[in-house]
């Protein structure tokens, strides 16, 4: 795409009524995956039965991307990007949780979420059923099946609150110290040199693996009704894939909008959403809350929007107080590297369709410290999961052709004010189970995809890259797996608790297994793909003013200390990948690349939609 295709570039303001409408447009983009997000965890965190909790969990998330937006906009790598909720903070929350003593009390030994409490498996019962202390044959954690439903606190009461705001407060914590990871490598501007080490057979079963770990949770959902599940499915598919070129019309606008293209997902919501409306109607789907098609209705979860506040303003520390384990900071630490790496490749591809210089150094490494900082917030705030880089949202920019900065911080505001409405938060959480289930089917399967596509780079005609590749990925599933069945005895129970948090977590394990393998096996930088998969841009030329920090920028040019720091404009670290660039071609740091690998990522971004 050329640079005259752009009809607003960053700096560029369009007109306010087209600021508000292609912001909301932003926003719905994201959207799918930043409510999605609160839904995968609502189990493990046992908020699962609380809808109104789960409606201010899901109106925080939306808070907080909106600030984290705003902030990385302004002060960050100042590209049109959204922030929003991580995938890849789903599997170290499962697996922190999973070893945590606020283990959800309302899961049965098969790991789904029971919603009847009269029939929950006591915990102190072995898979056969026997109590273990070889007492009687009883499913109540005390032996009786009728005081279970008294014991068992009900759902939505202030005391089942405790629980989940408990296991909240762990992941709170958690992300929290963890955030200092990424801030660490973007203000110190250490993330330039690690990128001399990763390549894209690092990153390929790492990225995959968040996805294909996740699978048990896409089949739960969609289980409870495969007709609607596959329904969804098949619209996102026809929507995203088979109808993306057609433009609509838009009188008011004078304008045609590919409609399919840009909102895919929220067309298949909206109309799978109405299908199981008339199916409720009409009372196709039963109304027995043990038969199957139960969770399909549209009527079970209706009170959430009645009960939920027209408004509500999320704040720091509203679940409570962090709680710090080493296992549960260790566990987001793969995460947070996982995600800040895949940011690197998304702040050059945004700024190729954006119509931007490539971006420097130290603005790469002030978008990955601003990302920690983001994620800091999110921790205080209570999201359950780090902040990243939204790729649906730069494929939107190379579709509708608007790479104005201004567009992403109206869309950044929107979703303030969308946040601190309650009842808004609350519609998602009426969403049918089934119909969330076929999102999810669609959203894992593009992230796992996305993680392959990096081998594009790599030579596949290799043994080598076949053994650094298939190992770490079967690996990363195989031994999570004994992890989940089996318990690690070291005899300390502090390393016990770290051992199955890290060996629990695929992406970890695949990772670390990757990264080791690919940079100990014998090879070339071209043969690992290093050489095409770091030429992410063409040299930082162009006016590099977009890159400037605002207000203070004439400020920071008088000062010569500047020059040393790595996250200001013009620093050693920019000259230093100019000089070595111009030194050594292609064979660099990471920041020097082909205009052919930058149509690649441009085509790449505009299928993940």
């Amino acid at each position: 795409m050329e640079k005259s295709d752009i009809l607003y570039k960053v700096d560029d303001i369009p007109p306010w009524y087209l600021c508000l409408l292609l912001g909301f447009q932003q926003f719905l983009t994201a959207f799918g995956a930043t409510f999605a997000y609160p839904v995968i965890i609502s189990g493990v965190l046992c908020i699962e039965g609380d809808d109104v909790g789960l409606g201010e969990l899901i109106s925080t998330v939306i808070f907080v991307s909106g600030l984290s937006s705003l902030l990385q906009t302004t002060f960050g790598v100042r590209l049109p990007i959204i922030q929003s909720v991580s995938y890849s903070f789903i599997v170290p929350a499962f697996v922190v949780l999973s070893v945590s003593s606020n283990t959800c009390p309302y899961h049965d030994l098969s790991g789904r979420f029971n919603d009847n409490s009269t029939v929950n498996t006591c915990p102190y019962h072995d898979l056969s059923g026997r109590f273990n202390d070889n007492s009687t044959v009883n499913t109540c954690p005390y032996h009786d099946l009728s005081a279970n439903k008294s014991l068992l606190p009900v759902l939505g009461s202030a005391e089942h609150q405790r629980v989940w705001k408990a296991n909240l407060c762990e992941l709170q914590g958690a992300l929290m110290v963890s955030s200092l990871l990424s801030i660490v490598l973007g203000f110190t501007g250490m993330v330039g040199l690690l990128m001399r080490f990763i390549g894209p057979l690092t990153i390929a079963p790492t990225i995959s693996l968040i996805a294909f770990s996740l699978f048990k949770v896409a089949a739960d959902k969609g289980s409870t009704h495969w007709y609607i599940c596959f329904t969804t499915i098949f619209l996102v598919a026809l929507f995203s894939q088979y109808l993306r070129n057609i433009a609509i019309p838009l009188p008011c606008l004078k304008i045609k909008l590919k409609i399919f293209a840009l909102f895919p997902v929220l067309l298949a919501i909206v109309i799978s959403w109405i299908i199981c409306v008339i199916l409720t109607e009409t009372n196709v789907l039963t109304n027995e809350p043990e038969k199957w098609g139960y969770k399909a209705r549209t009527d079970i979860r209706v009170k959430a929007l009645s009960d939920s506040d027209w408004f509500r303003f999320p704040y720091p520390g509203q679940w409570g107080v962090p709680r710090v384990t080493i296992a549960g900071v260790l566990g987001m630490l793969a995460a947070m590297f996982a995600s800040a790496i895949e940011s690197v490749g998304d702040y050059y591809a945004c700024a190729r369709l954006a119509g931007a210089p490539p971006p420097p150094p130290s603005a790469i490494s002030r978008g990955i410290g601003m990302e920690g900082i983001t994620c800091l917030l999110a921790g205080a705030w209570g999201t359950g999961g780090g902040n990243t880089s939204y790729s649906e949202n730069i494929g939107a920019i190379g579709i509708t052709k608007v790479g104005s900065r201004v567009v992403i911080q109206v869309a950044g505001c929107l979703m303030l004010v969308l946040g601190c409405l309650g009842k808004f938060g609350a519609l998602f959480v009426t969403i049918p189970e089934p119909v969330v289930g076929g999102l999810f089917y669609v959203m894992f399967g593009m992230v796992g995809a996305v993680g392959i596509s990096n081998l594009q780079y790599v030579d596949l005609n290799s043994s080598r890259n076949l053994f650094v590749f298939g190992l770490p990925v079967f690996f990363g599933l195989s031994v999570p797996y004994w992890v989940s069945t089996n318990e690690i005895k070291t005899g300390d129970a502090l390393a016990d608790q770290v051992l199955t948090v890290l060996f629990g977590t695929s992406m970890f394990v695949g990772g670390i297994m990757a990264f080791i393998l690919d940079n100990t096996i014998p090879g070339t930088r071209e043969e690992r793909g290093l050489l095409h998969w770091n030429q992410q841009a063409e040299g930082s030329s162009g006016d590099l003013s977009v890159y400037d920090i605002p207000l203070i920028q004439p400020f920071l040019n008088k000062l010569p200390c500047t020059k040393y720091i790595p996250v200001c404009p013009g620093s050693m670290i920019d000259r230093m990948s100019t000089r070595h660039s111009v030194e050594e071609g292609e064979d660099n740091l990471g920041y020097i690349g082909s205009k052919e690998s930058l149509n690649t990522a441009e085509h790449d971004l505009n299928t993940r939609i």
